[in-house]
């Protein structure tokens, strides 16, 4: 089993400038920090964005805290194509990942982000329950993206 999470960020900016901004590392490290990350890494080349970044494992169930010990090492690889972006997340040494894109597109003056990330952890019996918190942080992060972004285009 997966799981499917598609959501749209929206932006009063054009697809260009989005573009711009989710390749700044400056931006990048406003994400991180926002987030409440322990701590992180933000590399850019040009079209490849890497964002490592270590997490609390504050609230997270007890069922799920045994698979990820005392603090949670995500690996964000994003390959960008103009307006369109290949993910992949992966918590090294742990078995799952999240794969998927993000797509830019114009929508009146502003922009459209649409992220359709797929999210699989092959664990029996829990694996699923599993998949249902990481889609809720992972909707919780791109919200926090989506203000930062937002604040960050408008000045």
């Amino acid at each position: 089993m997966a799981k499917r999470l598609v959501h749209e960020l929206t932006y009063d900016a054009a697809p260009e400038r989005v573009a711009a901004m989710l390749r700044d590392p400056a931006f990048r490290e406003e994400v991180c920090e926002a987030t409440g990350v322990i701590r992180h890494d933000v590399r850019v080349d040009g079209d490849h964005v890497v964002i490592e970044q270590w997490q609390s494992p504050q609230g997270i169930p007890s069922f799920a805290t045994k698979f990820v010990g005392d603090e949670i090492h995500i690996v964000q690889d994003e390959h960008w194509d103009g307006l369109d972006g290949r993910i992949a997340v992966t918590i090294p040494g742990k078995p799952g990942d999240m794969t998927g894109t993000a797509v830019l597109t114009a929508a009146g003056d502003g922009t459209v982000e649409t992220v359709d990330m797929t999210i699989k952890v092959s664990i029996p019996l829990v694996g699923g329950k599993i998949e249902g918190l990481i889609a809720d942080m992972l909707l919780k992060a791109l919200k926090a993206e989506n203000r930062v972004g937002r604040d960050y285009l408008s000045r």
